[in-house]
């Protein structure tokens, strides 16, 4: 399971050009309001927010409650992975905006985000619980997973913790049904393979896209497909092809129901991969604006066809079948 010199309060974080959230969110750790100070903290990357976190949120929540303190989350961005390993392929499930969000529905009253960077990374693990837990957050409990390590080489573990004199709760693994636990990685595998709804089971939500809708080559729309078009960013990509979709745009409540390719789009070969959605019965211009794609099943993968019309064909079945399981979900 799992900086700057002055500290930065924000009310109202902006996500993508959408007010979302309501709890303050601090980016450092240094003279923190009296009202954060004193928390209980749950510490973790908490990509995915999914079960095995939850059950972990929910004791740090509860924790907090009973001793009428409030409830801090201190996380890390960009995510260590991606500062260790900066060549690999995308595999946030809950990028930085999506990740808060989640964290708020676990009820929680802060997030202190920290910087994760190479003078942070190489912090000794003494020196994290001094100058972060002790001085910064006053902490007056700590909740964390059982594999929690930290400082430099990850020489930090719960143990340097309650040596210092600080109350800790270790959360083993939350597993499922059949014995296996709930875990990033195995809703990253899940998604990779185009497993939607296996992926949501292990989430206890239903996993989003967000991205900021840009003009594309303007293919759709020649074809009669019109497509609200969107880069995957940090995003892990799941398995390329046609899904049936909802989706959300901003400064609406409603949901949308949709069809759209996750990938190049082979008959026309797009670098990078992308999400483009169809959304049904719709015409307005939305450039500019965040939407919110959820992916409800995939139809079939990506494929190349021998003319245009053939194409227009596929994506006229693509769209009826679509229209018939967004029905039944």
């Amino acid at each position: 399971m799992l900086l700057s010199p002055l500290c930065c309060s924000n009310t109202v974080v902006r996500i993508n050009g959408s007010n979302r959230i309501s709890m303050d969110v601090f980016t450092d750790y240094i003279a923190l309001p009296d009202r954060v100070r004193g928390c209980v903290v749950a510490i973790g990357n908490f990509d995915g927010a999914h079960k095995g976190h939850q059950f972990l949120l929910e004791r740090a929540r509860n924790m907090a409650r009973d001793q009428g303190c409030g409830f801090a989350v201190l996380t890390f961005e960009p995510h260590p992975r991606k500062l260790f390993r900066p060549d690999e392929p995308p595999f946030r499930i809950t990028p930085a905006a999506l990740k808060l969000e989640r964290l708020e529905a676990c009820g929680a009253d802060f997030v202190i985000q920290l910087n994760f960077n190479w003078d942070f990374a190489s912090q000794s693990a003494e020196k994290f619980v001094g100058d972060i837990l002790m001085d910064g957050l006053a902490a007056t409990h700590i909740v964390v997973g059982n594999d929690f390590h930290f400082g430099q080489l990850r020489k930090g573990t719960p143990q340097t913790i309650r040596d210092a004199g600080l109350d800790i709760t270790v959360i083993e693994k939350v597993c499922d049904d059949g014995d296996s636990a709930f875990s990033s990685t195995r809703i990253r595998q899940e998604l990779r393979h185009g497993n939607i709804a296996a992926a949501n089971k292990i989430l206890g939500w239903e996993w989003e896209i967000h991205g900021e809708v840009v003009k594309g080559d303007q293919r759709g729309r020649e074809l009669g497909y019109p497509t609200a078009n969107m880069s995957l960013g940090d995003t892990v990509h799941p398995a390329y092809g046609i899904y049936a979709v909802r989706t959300q745009i901003e400064g609406e409540d409603k949901w949308h129901a949709g069809a759209a390719n996750i990938g190049i789009r082979p008959m026309f070969e797009v670098p990078i991969a992308q999400a483009e959605t169809f959304i049904f019965d719709f015409n307005h211009e939305i450039y500019g604006k965040t939407l919110r794609v959820k992916p409800v099943q995939k139809l079939r993968g990506e494929a190349k066809f021998g003319s245009l019309e053939d194409l227009i064909d596929q994506m006229e079945k693509d769209c009826a079948e679509a229209r018939e399981i967004l029905k039944m979900n």
